[in-house]
């Protein structure tokens, strides 16, 4: 059984993990997932992915612990972008969702974290309980206190403790809370607004801010406007450039091309 579904519908890619019973990942999996994020990422095609787990309990509980149990080295080939294929994979300048439909806990909620926007069903609850195993949760040790209030990232990472949907739209971490029935067409909703956006901004804002995370604000400046970032350079010489500013001028929808 394939652990990995796609679903194609113009330019939005659609990915579902699908391990029964709890949608964990394993090497195999993670190495899937990182080839099926690289080629969207590749794929001119594509302009947004959502991702999402099946079934209506867990989104992704992190590393398969079973699988560990009879091999699987934690320290293995996660394959390309680390854990999960998403987390640490370059280059990744297209909007990616991730529509969390139930228990997103250690790699799990690591994984959504590394998507642009988290919109998380009514039921889905959240923890790190790396801490309670003697281990620790690297990417969200990371991620988790440049996304919220430092004071609470830091009770979350010391405790381990369980969060709910609210909570996390509360703090910031999730963009909405839906409703479980509604979480996949309000995912789907959002993914065709972005579609029908300009690919080569989305591009240049996802590097932009990749590159300002750990940077004074002046040395990020100069980088943009030196050109010095590759997206930044490919949109200021794009046709989509001169479309926007002609969209604009004659009060008109831009046609975006991608170039």
């Amino acid at each position: 059984m394939d652990p990995i579904k796609t679903r194609r519908d113009g330019a939005i890619l659609e990915v579902t993990l699908d391990r029964p019973k709890a949608n964990a990942i394993d090497l195999a999996t993670s190495r899937i997932m990182g080839e099926v994020f690289a080629e969207f990422r590749d794929d001119p095609e594509l302009r947004v992915a959502i991702l999402t787990g099946a079934g209506e309990k867990f989104f992704c509980p992190g590393w398969d612990l079973k699988a560990a149990a009879e091999g699987d080295a934690v320290d293995g080939d996660y394959g390309v972008g680390g854990f999960g294929g998403l987390q640490e994979l370059r280059d990744m300048n297209k909007p990616v969702i991730a529509a969390v439909n139930g228990i997103a806990c250690g790699g799990g909620l690591e994984l959504a974290l590394s998507a642009d926007m988290i919109l998380a069903a009514e039921h889905a609850t959240f923890a790190l309980p790396e801490i309670r195993s003697g281990t620790v949760a690297d990417a969200a040790s990371v991620k988790l206190p440049k996304r919220i209030p430092y004071h609470i990232a830091m009770e979350l990472l010391l405790t381990g403790r369980w969060f709910d949907a609210e909570e996390a739209n509360r703090w910031g971490l999730a963009n909405e809370t839906i409703a479980a029935d509604q979480l996949m067409d309000r995912a789907w909703e959002l993914a065709r607004l972005l579609a029908s956006g300009p690919p080569l901004v989305y591009a240049a804002i996802k590097e932009v801010v990749r590159d300002a995370e750990d940077s004074k604000f002046q040395d990020a400046m100069n980088r943009i406007t030196k050109r010095q970032l590759r997206s930044v350079d490919v949109l200021y010489s794009s046709e989509d450039q001169l479309e926007g500013a002609r969209a604009f001028a004659e009060k008109r929808d831009p046609v975006w091309k991608g170039k």
